[in-house]
């Protein structure tokens, strides 16, 4: 995949170049921009049962294909403000999103939906995951900047789980408080992930559940009665 990232880690958006023939898959809603000679195909990718099970992980039931005929560019950007970054997947390194991170990637990178069991029920944070795989390039949005890290065989990272982006699928991963009942209830902390390597780790600086915690403290929804 040929992109720019721009506008980070605040506002990114990314700008994909298509060479003629080419074709990038979108998460439907996050074109922003179209040059040049582009089409533009909406679909479930797979069926009915891709689609529904890509809306349960916190995707849309659509994704746009956009194909460039003598080529062209097309424009992506996340709904929260935050950053963007281009990973590469292939066969031996398939990659777990995150609900909502994925923005782009090319043709050939499988985007399914894998269940994340009670781990991800616990976490609050949605009970499916993307599974990337295949070969190609993928890009990944967050809330605020996003931060690599990488773990060695056995080496361990501790990350609430608002703050979890993306993971190779190489990293194991569980989900626990975050310690004594009274830390969580009354020291603002819940739940966090554990992931031990080997492998690479993507966090955000910023947590959407906390950003909608402090709407909600400071403009309260009034209950109407009839």
């Amino acid at each position: 995949m040929d992109a720019a990232i721009s506008s980070g880690p605040a506002f990114a958006m990314g700008v994909v170049t298509l060479p003629a023939g080419g074709g990038v898959r979108v998460e439907a809603g996050a074109m922003v921009m179209m040059r040049g000679d582009v089409s533009i195909e909406t679909s479930t990718r797979g069926g009915f049962l891709k689609g529904l099970k890509r809306s349960l992980g916190g995707e849309s039931f659509f994704v746009n294909d956009f194909h460039a005929g003598s080529g062209g560019q097309v424009g992506v950007a996340a709904t929260l403000p935050g950053d963007m970054v281009m990973v590469g997947v292939d066969a031996a390194r398939p990659l777990m999103v995150q609900s909502g991170s994925w923005i782009a990637s090319d043709p050939s990178v499988e985007v399914d939906s894998k269940w994340g069991g009670s781990k991800s029920f616990f976490s609050g944070e949605g009970l499916l995951l993307l599974r990337c795989s295949g070969q190609g390039d993928l890009l990944v949005s967050s809330y605020g900047a996003i931060v690599e890290t990488t773990l060695g065989d056995g080496e361990a990272l501790t990350l609430d789980t608002g703050h979890v982006v993306a993971f190779e699928e190489s990293v194991r991963y569980s989900v626990r408080k975050a310690g004594s009942w009274k830390s969580t209830l009354l020291g603002g902390e819940g739940l966090v992930t554990d992931f031990v390597g080997p492998g690479r780790v993507w966090m955000q600086t910023r947590s959407s559940s906390d950003l909608i915690d402090w709407i909600r403290r400071v403009n309260p929804q009034q209950s109407s009665s009839s």
